[in-house]
Order: structure tokens, then sequence, then C-alpha cells
């Protein structure tokens, strides 16, 4: 499950980078960071509770 998550981000980071760069979509591009970095959040509280 941490995999997928770290997946999900990654994309949305990726799409968050092209949009920026290229597009400046504005608030769309700001959400989908947001929810890269809340989705690595998570893994990462994920994480530690289960070792």
């Amino acid at each position: 499950m941490r995999n997928i998550l770290y997946l999900i981000a990654v994309v949305l980071v990726i799409i968050w980078a092209v949009g920026f760069i290229g597009y400046h979509a504005g608030w769309l591009i700001h959400i989908l960071l947001v929810i890269a970095v809340v989705s690595v959040l998570l893994s990462i509280i994920k994480g530690s509770t289960r070792n």
C-alpha cells in the first residue's frame, strides 16, 4: 500500500511540475501538489505506526 501512495505522489508532482512550467493552470496545479504532499505524509505516518 505504501508503494502505491508513493507512486501516486510522484505522478502528481510530475503533473504539477509540467503544468506549472507549461500551462500555469493556477488552482488546479496547487491542488495536485497538496494531494501529493498529503499522500506522502499519510504513507509516512502509516509506515511509522506499523513498525
